[in-house]
This record gives C-alpha cells, structure tokens and sequence, in this order.
C-alpha cells in the first residue's frame, strides 16, 4: 500500500460535536487529530446553524495551547435549514461578518430531503418557488458575493443544482460547490456532472461515504474516481463530509481516500490539487 501524506491538506467538509446526532470528534478533538497529521484547514458544519463561533474558539484554543507552532486554521459555515429561518439574509449577513466562509442551501429542510426521505413536506425551505428563484435567495447571493465566500448546494436535487447555479452565476457569485452529487439522496448522474462542470465551471465535492440506511455506509470512492476521471481533476474537491461514529475517523478516513486514488491511477500532484489548491483558492489561504 502506498503511504500517502495528509500535510497541509484541506477538508471543506467535517461534522464534529456538539450536535444532535452523536459525532466521533468534537470540535477541539478534531483540531488536534487535524494538527497531529499537519492538516491546514477544516470547516465544519452542523445541520442545525452556525459554526464559525465554535471556529473562532478552536482557533484561540489553539493559539493559546500550540502558541503557533502549527499553522492549521479551523472554519465556520451556516447551513440555512429551518433553524436558522431557512433562507434568511439578515442571518447569512451576520455568520459572513463573524467569518463563516461556507454558506449551505437547505440540508434537511430541502425539499428534496424531505420528499426523498418520506417525510411530511409541511416545513421545507423552498429555494425556487411558481418556478422562480425566492427573492431571499437572491439577496444571499449578493452578500456571498461581497464577502467572497462560498455557496453550496447541500441536499437540493439535480434539478435544482442547475437552476440555483445559473442565478448565482448571475448574481456574481464565483465560488460554487455542488454538494456530494454521488449521494443517492442528491442523485446528480455523472452526465450531469459533466454537464454542470462544463456551462458553470462548479467544483464537485466528493465525499468518502453515504449512509445507505441502518446506521450502514457505503464507500463512494470508486464513482469518485470515475467522476474524476470523467470531470476532470480541477473540478472535483476530495472531502470526506466525515465525523460520523460508524466510519473511521477524519484523519483516517482522508488517508484512506487519497491512497486509493493514488493506487488507482490519480498522480500524486493531481490530488495535491484536489485536496489543497482548489480549497486554498475557496478559502482565500495563502500559505
């Protein structure tokens, strides 16, 4: 097996404790698994609001533990599920001055996690309604925009993806993730990964697994390769949506996923790009 090293690496992508669903790691545990394999960069996200407070503390508790000697900087985001008003300006605005770089469209208050998952839509958080993209949205936009931060996709559809796409690439938002499209629950097929790549120039976050039901994941890698072998390297972001119980831990876990794209074929300075340029670029890190 090829040994592979995570320094300086970049997951845009952690769940970490506290949350309601039990998570391996807590925010400082995932800080020091981070700093112990020389990680850059993570940001982590909750489906119940905000993180960039819990970054913020990370990062002085690193200061005042490490006194600089690491250079990894933790990140916020907020996810725009019914906690936090669905999608609510006046919240987005406020997570973006306090630093939150990372701003989610619905997860489990999408529409198309709830249709998906069977559930009652009385509460969903639309984000296109009579065909149209709400007004609310496109004032998120903007202020992803003027904040240079990033937007993604979360748990929308295929369907959705594309039209959200197109008018925050006419609202002037230029740093675009679509969301593990090879999760069953967001179903985005290769050709529309393709597709999506080509007219908007998105990157495509692939994540390590997928919960198939039971507590029970799946690898992703092999469509992950394929994705990348189909989208091209400089539009895919190796990530690993980690920190659940039943898979192995962060660090594990993006090890195991960037040696098996090495011992499949994927040069080592293609997934150097993958896990570290692209997110540099997303995050505004110059190292």
């Amino acid at each position: 097996m090829c040994k592979i090293s995570l320094k300086g690496v970049i997951d845009m992508h952690v769940h970490s404790n506290p949350d309601i669903r039990h998570r391996a790691y807590d925010d400082f545990e995932l800080m020091e698994a981070a700093i112990r394999v020389g990680a850059r960069a993570i940001v982590i996200k909750t489906h119940q609001g905000t993180t960039m407070d819990r970054a913020y503390l990370c990062n002085r508790h690193n200061q005042l533990l490490h006194h600089g000697d690491n250079n990894f900087t933790m990140f916020g985001s907020i996810t725009l599920n019914r906690q936090v008003g669905g999608i609510n300006p006046a919240a987005v605005e406020s997570s973006l001055k306090l630093g939150a770089k990372v701003v989610w469209l619905p997860t489990q208050s999408a529409r198309n996690h709830i249709m998906q998952t069977k559930q009652e839509p009385l509460h969903c958080v639309d984000v296109i309604k009579d065909g149209k993209i709400i007004p609310e949205l496109k004032e998120v936009f903007h202020l992803i925009k003027d904040f240079d931060a990033v937007l993604g996709t979360a748990h929308l559809s295929p369907e959705e993806c594309f039209r959200v796409v197109e008018a925050a690439r006419d609202s002037g938002v230029k740093k675009i993730v679509i969301t593990h499209p090879e999760w069953w629950l967001v179903g985005m097929s290769l050709d529309d990964q393709i597709r999506i790549v080509k007219d908007y120039d998105v990157f495509l976050e692939h994540c390590f697994a997928q919960p198939v039901g039971g507590g029970k994941y799946q690898s992703n890698l092999p469509m992950n390769l394929e994705a990348i072998q189909a989208c091209g390297y400089k539009n895919v972001i190796v990530a690993t949506d980690g920190g659940q119980v039943e898979n192995p831990n962060w660090e594990i876990a993006y090890e195991q996923y960037m040696t098996y794209l090495l011992e499949h074929g994927i040069p080592e300075e293609q997934i150097y790009y993958m896990t570290h340029t692209i997110q540099e670029g997303l995050l505004g890190i110059n190292n």
